[in-house]
């Protein structure tokens, strides 16, 4: 009896191609199948470190390329290039973000505006054209990492929150726009325990890279639309939806 052929590998474009959590995402990945990745991101030298580490963890050879959120310019020429070099990609995961500003009102002014450009601006910017690629190549799936703070700012984040807030409000406003042709999963970890976190005060229900990446394996192999990590902040956050303003503002969050 003839062998099985190999199974085709899924070509996945993570954006922020260093990101722990993206990267946590891409190994999950691999884990289920062959995964053939592309890496867009800052930094050439971590991106080709990040390249390497998912080759160790299964991953197919892939390829790398440079580009930065925060310059919306070079968004299309860089996504067209990827897309042409690499696609047609079966699932893009969108994993740039940068926390900074927690002093909210006594935060520095440029760190402030750099914290919204990147997560809103820059984030949003990619966003609509990856959407648009992929309509274009004729579907996938669009893994978009917001978070928690996006359901309900609150004082010591308020412009993290607030940046975060636009994008998933325009993820899912786009998922709705292009139902049928591409597919929105909206991933809203709590705290998650990287680099960027680093230093910071683990509240309650922190979580891992390899949590939100179990989680958004199993949100698309569902039909989900949003996946919280851990679930249970879903119900919290509703709960704190529900709480007059002046009560959340007391809280110690």
């Amino acid at each position: 009896m003839a062998a099985d052929a190999p199974a085709t590998p899924r070509r996945v474009l993570l954006i922020g191609g260093t990101s722990e959590i993206g990267l946590a995402i891409l190994r999950r990945l691999a884990a289920d199948g062959p995964i053939r990745p592309y890496l867009l991101g800052r930094d050439h030298d971590r991106l080709e470190a990040a390249l390497s580490s998912l080759q160790a963890a299964g991953a197919q050879p892939g390829q790398i390329a440079v580009l930065d959120a925060d310059d919306v310019e070079s968004h299309e020429p860089a996504l067209a290039t990827a897309f042409e070099r690499g696609g047609p990609f079966d699932v893009v995961v969108l994993a740039v973000g940068e926390l900074g500003a927690q002093a909210a009102l006594d935060s520095d002014h440029d760190e402030a505006l750099r914290v919204m450009r990147v997560n809103f601006v820059g984030s949003g910017s990619l966003l609509l054209v990856c959407m648009r690629a992929l309509r274009q190549a004729g579907g996938g799936t669009l893994v978009v990492l917001s978070s928690v703070a996006a359901e309900r700012p609150r004082s010591g984040n308020a412009i993290y929150g607030a940046a975060k807030a636009g994008l998933d409000a325009l993820s899912q406003g786009l998922a709705d726009a292009a139902h049928g042709d591409v597919r929105v999963l909206v991933v809203r970890p709590g705290f998650v325990r990287t680099r960027m976190t680093a230093g910071l005060p683990a509240p309650p229900f922190a979580t891992s890279p390899e949590a939100v990446a179990e989680a958004t394996a199993s949100g698309l192999a569902s039909r989900a639309h949003t996946v919280w990590v851990p679930s249970t902040l879903r119900y919290v956050f509703w709960v704190l939806r529900q709480l007059p303003r002046p009560l959340y503002r007391r809280l110690p969050l």
